[in-house]
Order: structure tokens, then C-alpha cells, then sequence
């Protein structure tokens, strides 16, 4: 049976045509590539796993939310198409990922302010226009998200393995759906994606379902500290272009009841509050900063830490001034045992394939 997927990746026939990846008709019985090329996260303790994904998954309480990093991280390169499929596939409750705005005021999902060799090349046919993260000639500021067009991002590959040693089980091999197609992808094209997914038949029941209903946690990767990265005149108080694109798109793609954005940025949660009273909103926290009574008081609706701040008071603390509790990078069963025993409403995890979801 044909089926509608973002394959461009693998149309090897015609590697001279300069065009960017598309929408293509392919079998889903077909081979979708012939073979994938070789291939950060916020600062957290972390256990590095090696077992095989699927095997003995650890069963969540029911209404737990599982939500799988940039992903499925530990599995698939992070913030693409593959890994989201992976992570479907898995049957997570939240998709999480990182968000970026373009020099054509586009939002991509992709983490990092720059496009980095140890994640990323080039295809072979890109146009000449698009700089080459693997030439030592290349500057970091050729190579920012902000500096390039979405279509220009679309010609890297990101299927690179930055860090074997933490993720020794992440592979590059093609998907059913995704195929081989690592590349940056706008926030659209996730959404599509998921659509697809939902209807597609080659999945189970229990899959398209689980799919139809995925929520998406969209974190926005702008920083005080280096403003540049999003470069968009933002003034600290009310949306700048990256926060109202993201809420522009939520809105178009009827998506807002199923959406959390959450920022280690204060003020970009704030500003996009000032704007939207109903969205939730997650505050990302990697060393205890911030009071609960003020994220409180500013609309927060969850408190995301770092796995090592989730301590049993502070879990309780948190609650007492309504706030979700839903912790990153998990990437062990013995890690969620002790979050769970805290009273954590929800774990944020690179190995989404260690857990599922009650009953």
C-alpha cells in the first residue's frame, strides 16, 4: 500500500538535482534506503544503559507521563523524524523537543544554536549555498539556525552519534515511515508527521491511537545569556517573533489541548503567558534557583527539574502550589523507581523503550 512519507533522503536515483527534501509516494514494503551515513542535553547525572531496546519495560503507574527526549535520544538521532518514530512506535504519552526560529522566521525542531559536524552533514546534492558543518573553514556563525533558511536546514543530515559512550545503542537505520530522513525538520513537518503516523495503517490499533492523541512538549532554546542565538529583538516582557510564530502555529494546527511549552528561559514563559492564560507552561531547572510560589504566581503550571532536584520535599513543595512535577533525563528503571517514590507526575527520558505506561 502507498503512503504519503518525508523520504527525500532516500531518492538516491537523482543525487544531482539541487531540490530540497519533499513530501513522496513510496511502498511501505519497500526498502526506504540503501544504507544511513555514520553519525547536548542540559548538564544532569546520568547513567549510561546498554540494554536492548524493548526488553523487560518497565510498568508506569496509570496516567503517568512518559515523555521521550528529543525523541527516543538514546535510540535514534535526536530531534528526527526516525526518532520520533521510534518513540511512537514505543507508544510514549508526550513527544518532547527542542524549537528554533530561522533566518525566514520558521520554527525547526532542533536543539542546538548551531548546525555541529558531530550531529550533522550535508547531502550530497545541497546547493553550494548551504555551509558545510564538516569544512574546518566553516564559521559557527555560517553554521547558526538563526543565519539559515529552513529550506537550507533541510539539506543536513543529522545522523551522527555525538556521543558514543552515552548513547551506545543509538542507530541510524532507516524507519517504516521516516525512512532515512535525519534532517532538520520544521515544527509543520512534525506535526504532519504525527498525522501520518496516526493514520497509518502498517501500525497497531494501540499505535495510531497512542499517536492521535501524543501530546507535545515544545521547548523554546532562548537564553538570556546569549540572545543572539534567537535574534529577534525579544524584550524580555512580551512575545518576541519566535514565541508568537510557535503559538501561531499551535493555534493554525488545533494542537493547543495537547501542548506544553516549557523553557529554561523565565522570560520567555512569562511573555508567552502574558499572551495565551490557558497553555500550559513548564519551567526547566538545572540547579534549585526559582521559588514555586513565584512560578506560581507567574501562570507555570509544572516544574521540569533535573532529576537530581526531585527530591521527595521538593516534589511535595511543588504540589502544594499546584505544580506538575516531571523531571528529565531519565535513562534508567532504578531512576524512575526513586522518582516515582517521590511522587513525580511524569519522567522526561532518552530510553523511552525501558518504561510504558499502566495498566
Amino acid at each position: 500500500m502507498a503512503i504519503a512519507v518525508f523520504a527525500s533522503a532516500c531518492q538516491v536515483a537523482s543525487p544531482t538535482v539541487s531540490e530540497p527534501p519533499t513530501t513522496t509516494e513510496i511502498s511501505t514494503s519497500s526498502s526506504l534506503a540503501t544504507s544511513a551515513p555514520e553519525t547536548s542535553a542540559p548538564p544532569t547525572s546520568v547513567t549510561t544503559t546498554t540494554d536492548p531496546p524493548g526488553s523487560d519495560r518497565y510498568v508506569l503507574p496509570v496516567g503517568f507521563d512518559l515523555q521521550g527526549h528529543r525523541g527516543a535520544r538514546g535510540l535514534k538521532p535526536e530531534n528526527t523524524l526516525p526518532g520520533f518514530e521510534m518513540a511512537l512506535d514505543l507508544m510514549v504519552t508526550t513527544l518532547e523537543f527542542d524549537l528554533h526560529l530561522t533566518a525566514d522566521g520558521e520554527i525547526v525542531v532542533w536543539h542546538d544554536p548551531v548546525v555541529d559536524a558531530s550531529k550533522c552533514g550535508l547531502r550530497p546534492s545541497a546547493p553550494a549555498d548551504v555551509p558545510d558543518p564538516d569544512d574546518d573553514g566553516v564559521s559557527n556563525d555560517a553554521l547558526a539556525v538563526r543565519a539559515l533558511t529552513a529550506e537550507q536546514l533541510s539539506w543536513y543530515q543529522c545522523d551522527r552519534n555525538p556521543d558514543p559512550g552515552r548513547f551506545p545503542i543509538q542507530d541510524a537505520s532507516p524507519t517504516p515511515l521516516a525512512g532515512s530522513l535525519y534532517s532538520i525538520v520544521t515544527l509543520d513537518s512534525l506535526i504532519d508527521f504525527v498525522e501520518l503516523y496516526a493514520s497509518d495503517g502498517s501500525k497497531s490499533d494501540d499505535q495510531r491511537l497512542a499517536a492521535s492523541g501524543v501530546r507535545f512538549n515544545m521547548e523554546t532554546k532562548r537564553k538570556s545569556t546569549n540572545p543572539e542565538a534567537i535574534g529577534d529583538t525579544f524584550d524580555g516582557e512580551t512575545p518576541g517573533l519566535f514565541e508568537s510564530r510557535v503559538l501561531e502555529i499551535i493555534e493554525d494546527r488545533d494542537i493547543a489541548d495537547r501542548t506544553t511549552i516549557q523553557s529554561f528561559d523565565i522570560d520567555s514563559l512569562r511573555a508567552i503567558r502574558s499572551v495565551d492564560p490557558a497553555i500550559p507552561l513548564a519551567f526547566l531547572e538545572s540547579r534549585s534557583a526559582v521559588g514555586f510560589e513565584d512560578l506560581a504566581s507567574w501562570g507555570i503550571t509544572e516544574w521540569s527539574p533535573n532529576l537530581d532536584l526531585a527530591t521527595e520535599q521538593r516534589v511535595s513543595e511543588a504540589h502544594s502550589t499546584g505544580l506538575g512535577v516531571k523531571p528529565w533525563t531519565i535513562v534508567s528503571a532504578d531512576q524512575a523507581v526513586v522518582l516515582i517514590d517521590a511522587g513525580v507526575d511524569g519522567l522526561i527520558t532518552d530510553r523511552p523503550d525501558l518504561f510504558s505506561v499502566g495498566p
